[in-house]
């Protein structure tokens, strides 16, 4: 499965510079379905910051399923950099975990900006 998620992420390379969300990988998630589009992103937003929240009071081990769980959904709406983000602190709360402080404030970063977006591209459905 991580390699699937590696090769993913490896494929998104050629998103446009900028592009906080790959518009055409979630249009392929979703077959094209905006409904189904709007609901996964709405879903994503809810899960992203219950997750972020859960991570911020847990234990390490904890924040290594937390963080992998974000990871999956990020990769499914084309989040790559939420992907990359909860990746490291993945890793980083499994082999580093007093560091975790610091990976935690990267990827809110990551999802505050996905959250922006995706915002935006909620009011344009």
């Amino acid at each position: 499965m991580a390699e699937a998620a590696v090769n993913i992420l490896q494929r998104s390379a050629g998103v446009p510079e900028g592009a906080v969300i790959d518009r055409d990988h979630l249009a392929r998630m979703t077959f094209g379905d905006r409904s189904l589009e709007k609901e996964i992103l709405q879903l994503f937003d809810r899960q992203a910051e219950l997750l972020l929240g859960r991570m911020r009071v847990s234990e390490p081990p904890a924040v290594v399923t937390l963080a992998h769980t974000l990871k999956g959904s990020a990769i499914g709406i084309g989040a790559k950099r939420v992907a990359c983000a909860a990746e490291s602190a993945e890793l980083v709360a499994s082999r580093a975990p007093g560091e975790c402080g610091r990976v935690l404030d990267e990827l809110t970063q990551a999802v505050d900006e996905a959250r922006t977006c995706i915002a935006g591209i909620l009011l344009t459905h």
